[in-house]
């Protein structure tokens, strides 16, 4: 992987250095090092770097971590601040798991589709105890080179391909949902993709994997929209243009299932991946067209350009049909949470407490944050609809991720534990630790929590709010 040195090449000294602990750094360094730092100005700030001379050149390097040694993103920046290509090892790290889980993330670029070559990063050779920070890095990363692939590349096959693909890395089971099968089963993922029809035909892709058999069944769905024209309620051709990581849902819960199988939990996984283009053609769903449902709900179309929970709609019922323990799915669903909470910070809601807490907890421990918003109940009469069961978009231009939520939560059954994050899933320019072009938000947070959940509240008990 990108940004990792072999245990056999010589390597050179990268002090890690926290604020707090920059006078003892600086006590302890020789006499002419200490001298050269402080005339360079460094003052151990996050992300500043600074090389070290010696008698052959390069004796080493510091960076600074601020206060905030636990963070991934501290170290993010080092790849790309160090000499390309050169060899490191991080010493005096107070986090190995942060600092290499960090480093990976810094070091990712997308250069696939490059004919020249891109800048090499500097190579760190991992601190013991940082294997599964490698692991993370690896899955996070392959997420990433999902998001950022164009449409052209990754279409519904490519995407339900990799869902197989996944299953064969860790001996789970791959299917793939198509055809007839898919329009008698998943009537409004046919919807949303029929209009791309037939060269880049709608599928639902489906990943079973058993880490202990007796274990809670974790089910996990994905908005998989490899481009989103809106349909016939057609984006401007400015809001096109990240489209392709209309996907970025579906990338997050691979994601997820990645380090699920990678870590061994002892459950049942299933990840659902509805692959779809939302295409203009004769074809095309159109507004005020009525689509039935996996459920059975009939759902009046408002708006074309609110496909992903029609989809949704019929992986979360096929997921509840499983009776699992909790149903956990992503997507990039609404600006408007986007509006609300910016980039960073997903929109998380839940019917259940106790699950959305282990979450957020977990996120805020390792630095893969979210926010919870409310599934107000009284914004449900918002998506009545005179022609059909509801509506897939409300009558008012207000709390547009809450009503996204509101839709989905008529497909999850009342006693299942559910949790659906509204995600961006993209970096819109380069900062340490994360390039721009496509992120994995939360993925961290959810398998942590799903630890603790477990840990902590028994699958017997579903107190649902």
């Amino acid at each position: 992987m990108d940004g990792l040195s072999s245990n056999l090449c010589a390597t050179l000294p990268l002090h890690a250095v926290t604020q707090a602990g920059f006078e003892a750094f600086m006590s302890g360094l020789a006499p002419e090092a200490a001298a050269f730092l402080a005339a360079s100005g460094f003052t151990a700030a996050v992300h500043e770097v600074r090389l070290l001379p010696g008698p052959n050149g390069l004796a080493g390097a510091v960076l600074g971590l601020g206060e905030a040694p636990d963070d991934p993103f501290s170290y993010g920046g080092a790849p790309f601040a160090l000499p390309a290509g050169s060899h490191w090892h991080v010493d005096g790290v107070p986090n190995p798991m942060a600092a290499t889980l960090g480093w990976l993330l810094g070091a990712y670029r997308f250069t696939r589709l490059r004919s020249r070559p891109a800048r090499v990063p500097a190579l760190l050779r991992p601190p013991a105890g940082s294997e599964a920070a490698i692991v993370t890095a690896q899955a996070i990363c392959r997420g990433r080179d999902l998001i950022n692939l164009p449409a052209n590349h990754l279409g519904p096959a490519e995407l339900a391909d990799s869902v197989v693909t996944l299953a064969a890395r860790h001996g789970a089971s791959g299917e793939i949902i198509e055809g007839a099968a898919l329009a008698e089963g998943f009537p409004a993922v046919q919807a949303v993709g029929g209009g791309a029809l037939p060269a880049r035909a709608p599928r639902v892709a489906i990943l079973r994997w058993e880490g202990a058999a007796d274990g809670p069944l974790v089910v996990l769905c994905g908005k998989g929209v490899c481009f989103d024209t809106g349909g016939l309620d057609l984006k401007p051709s400015a809001a096109m243009l990240r489209m392709k990581k209309d996907m970025g849902g579906a990338a997050t819960m691979m994601t997820v299932a990645e380090l699920i199988m990678a870590r061994r939990l002892p459950v049942r996984l299933v990840l659902l991946v509805g692959a779809v283009e939302n295409a203009v053609s004769a074809a095309s769903f159109r507004p005020g067209d009525v689509i039935r449902t996996r459920k059975g709900l009939s759902v009046e179309i408002g708006n074309t350009d609110a496909e992903g929970r029609l989809v949704l709609a019929d992986l979360l019922t096929f997921a509840g049909e499983m009776q699992p323990a909790v149903i956990i799915n992503g997507a990039t669903l609404t600006g408007a949470a986007r509006v609300a909470l910016g980039p960073d910070l997903p929109a998380l809601f839940a019917n259940d407490d106790h699950a959305a807490e282990a979450i957020l907890a977990a996120g805020r421990a390792i630095e893969d944050p979210a926010w919870r918003l409310p599934l107000q109940k009284n914004y449900l009469s918002w998506l009545d609809s005179s022609a059909a069961d509801i509506n897939n978009v409300a009558t008012k231009p207000m709390a547009g991720a809450i009503v996204a939520a509101l839709f989905l939560q008529h497909f999850v059954p009342k006693a299942t534990r559910w949790c659906h994050f509204d995600l961006y899933a993209w970096n819109d320019q380069t900062r340490p630790g994360r390039p721009e072009g496509g992120e994995i938000q939360g993925a961290r947070a959810i398998v942590d929590g799903l630890v603790s959940l477990f840990a902590t509240h028994p699958t017997t008990e579903r107190p649902v709010t």
